[in-house]
């Protein structure tokens, strides 16, 4: 059964959110310290990219509509089949430099399906 792409949107967007709360108040230091919150952080990119990827498939058009999303899927790859090499100042850049433009192209679309 094929999903429809607001469900594989949202399900992007809230994993994105669920990042960004796991981070809040959190720096660089405390994240590396806390191995919790770096499990729950990749398992959310992993979401992510996997949700982005299917949506990739159904939907070229719109997918092409994210930015960079090849590096999304990518690091969504990297994080499940080469989680040994994935440093963890690696995952903090991402959800503090990119997360948030990701973010915001997943719910503009979001918005247009509504």
């Amino acid at each position: 059964m094929q999903r429809d792409p607001r469900a594989l949107l949202w399900d992007a967007r809230e994993a994105a959110h669920s990042i960004q709360s796991f981070l809040a108040g959190m720096d660089a230091a405390g994240y590396a310290d806390n191995g919790m919150a770096q499990a729950a952080v990749e398992r959310k990119f992993e979401i992510i990219g996997e949700a982005l990827n299917q949506l990739a498939k159904l939907d070229g058009a719109m997918a092409a509509r994210i930015p960079d999303l090849p590096q999304v899927v990518a690091f969504r790859n990297q994080l499940i089949h080469g989680y040994a090499s994935v440093k963890v100042s690696t995952v903090w850049n991402i959800a503090q430099s990119s997360l948030p433009q990701l973010l915001n192209a997943v719910q503009a679309l979001l918005e247009e399906l509504q």
